[in-house]
């Protein structure tokens, strides 16, 4: 094997190498790409979902409109392992609890928010508060 195709498959490897490790940092989003901290809601419903699953763990709420349609809302948290580290249950919140949600709306995608807090009415205990960094 000479120098010269040593050389060109060293560089050929870290090219690879270099564009999977810009898939990963792609995969992840900061918070400001995708949610906006100047449009701030408040809702109440009732929980219908809870996923706890990579990257985020997400909540939905049927919440019930001026007209009376019910909205189904999607409610990214943080990762199942910093909720749990902040110590955050699986059985903190279930379908069927009511609650108070706080969040922040996504730029391009309606009824889905970024939580920043979670009331959960039936013992008016704030249950999680500030779920994912605001970078």
């Amino acid at each position: 094997m000479n120098i010269r195709f040593s050389v060109r498959l060293f560089f050929r490897a870290v090219g690879v190498a270099m564009g999977f490790a810009s898939c990963v940092v792609a995969a992840h989003h900061s918070f400001r790409t995708q949610f906006d901290s100047n449009q701030p809601i408040e809702v109440t419903g009732t929980v219908t979902k809870v996923e706890w699953r990579n990257p985020h763990a997400r909540f939905y709420v049927d919440v019930e409109q001026e007209d009376g349609q019910v909205v189904n809302w999607n409610f990214e948290l943080a990762s199942p392992n910093i909720l749990f580290r902040r110590g955050w249950k699986k059985a903190e919140l279930v379908p069927g609890d009511k609650v108070t949600v706080r969040a922040f709306r996504a730029r391009n995608a309606s009824y889905v928010a970024n939580t920043d807090t979670v009331t959960r009415l039936s013992d008016d205990k704030k249950v999680l508060s500030m779920s994912s960094p605001r970078e």
